[in-house]
């Protein structure tokens, strides 16, 4: 069994050369969108936590997958129509460009949610 990544960085320096570029975008567009959420690995792989769970991430072999917990996806399935997605995940294709803006925008509604949990 491989030994899990001890930090983000040592995650994304264990990719595969061709989505290492593309796992720090998607990275640094979590981190400034986020930018109080806590950074770690869980699962062997980049979580993020903003006051409750926000994202995970992780590559896989023809795509990379962004991990946001429900209703996320259902909310922005129209925005999310040209990924393939399921009720957590959205896959974005290795081979295409990451669309950062609606990554942001799923980031800001996870965001949102957890705030209002938080004030309950």
């Amino acid at each position: 069994m491989k030994t899990p990544p001890k930090d983000v960085g040592a995650y994304i320096s264990a990719a595969p050369k061709e989505v290492r570029g593309k796992l720090k975008e998607l990275r640094a567009a979590i981190r400034r969108t986020a930018p109080g959420a806590e950074e770690r690995i869980s699962y062997s792989m980049p979580h993020y936590r903003y006051k409750e769970q926000l994202a995970y991430f992780a590559a896989a072999k023809e795509h990379i997958g962004l991990y946001v917990p429900p209703p996320v996806i259902a909310e922005h399935k129209n925005d999310l129509k040209d990924y393939e997605t399921a009720k957590a995940t959205v896959r974005f294709p290795i081979g295409e460009k990451l669309p950062v803006k609606l990554i942001k925008k799923l980031i800001k509604t996870r965001m949102k949610m957890n705030e209002s949990v938080q004030r309950k």
